[in-house]
């Protein structure tokens, strides 16, 4: 009975630090520095929690939202619009695009795969399955460069540096337009105007809970934008879904957070650390852009833009680098 208890235990274990690897080595990366580095007072500047704030409050009014389908049938709509396979592949990539701006990217793959799935099943282009997923997660990783909360390293990085809205978007237009434009480029290419119907499924969304949550949406965006205390995103946004949908708030990605909080630590010790510091500062001097993007194929892009930030101020650079990585 003990071995079989053992057993599980162990599994689950192995389970949990598969499905969390990064989070699991932030932590071990924030312990090993600590030994470096040892606990002080100034360990409480380390962590950002306006970001934290944000990310959390955006994850969970769009879980909401997602409890509801209401992600589920606005891509329904629009992909009814199309009436052959390759407008149809090209409106299901165009809707994780922009879904990844507003709900990030991570979110978005988890609402919309799941749709392309249902078109290509139900209308019987199973052949473009594989191409369709690729262009979805790309389009979910490079559609959300274009806004601050598309993804995360975004806010971060955002929020760190207090970039103005209209000089963010001005620095990410141009790869943004760039892959929208080789994006779509693929889907002519390798996707053919062949008819095909949608099956229709009436979905009745509760209108008092899709405007509640809306309006929670809109006030984590307005958050985002600095129109809007972070505090007070804070104290309504989980007061409200603890009443509307307590589900809501158990399906935020926590570990996601925790991850942040282990590499605010590691990239805050790091940066105290005078022969690291020299080190980086003199790569990033040469080339933020080209660094960034080696780095992400190391440690990922939300840890290399909470490490680099930590020794350049160049954050056009590091932005744009940290986002083509995702690709």
């Amino acid at each position: 009975m003990k071995k079989w208890t053992d057993n599980v235990v162990f599994r689950t274990i192995k389970s949990f630090i598969k499905k969390n690897a990064v989070m699991v080595i932030a932590l071990i990366a924030a312990v090993i520095t600590m030994f470096f580095v040892p606990p002080d007072e100034a360990y409480l500047g380390y962590f950002d929690l306006k970001t934290l704030t944000c990310l959390f409050c955006v994850l969970a009014v769009v879980c909401a939202l997602k409890n509801i389908r209401f992600f589920y049938v606005l891509a329904r709509k629009v992909v009814q619009l199309f009436k052959n396979a390759r407008m149809s592949v090209l409106g299901l990539v165009y809707i994780t695009f922009i879904g990844s701006m507003l709900i990030a990217n991570d979110m978005a793959l988890l609402t919309f795969l799941p749709l392309g799935f249902l078109v290509l099943t139900t209308t019987r282009k199973e052949k473009y399955m594989s191409f369709t997923f690729i262009m979805q997660n790309i389009a979910a990783n490079l559609g959300g460069m274009l806004t601050p909360f598309g993804n995360p390293q975004n806010l971060y990085l955002y929020t760190k540096f207090e970039i103005p809205n209209l000089e963010f978007m001005r620095i990410m237009a141009p790869p943004f337009l760039f892959s929208v434009a080789l994006i779509t480029l693929c889907c002519i290419v390798f996707v053919k105007p062949e008819p095909l119907s949608l099956d229709d499924e009436k979905i009745r969304l509760p209108e008092g809970k899709t405007i509640l949550y809306l309006a929670l949406f809109a006030l984590a965006i307005a958050i985002v934008f600095r129109g809007i205390p972070y505090w007070i995103g804070l104290i309504v946004i989980p007061s409200v879904l603890l009443f509307a949908d307590r589900k809501a708030l158990a399906s935020v990605d926590y570990p996601l957070l925790f991850t942040f909080v282990f590499f605010f630590v590691f990239a805050g010790n790091m940066g105290r650390i005078e022969a690291v510091r020299h080190f980086f500062s003199g790569l990033l001097e040469k080339n933020t852009l080209v660094f960034s993007v080696i780095s992400c194929q190391f440690i990922s892009n939300v840890p290399s833009a909470v490490l680099l930030s930590q020794f350049t101020t160049n954050y056009p650079d590091l932005l744009v680098g940290v986002a083509l990585c995702c690709c």
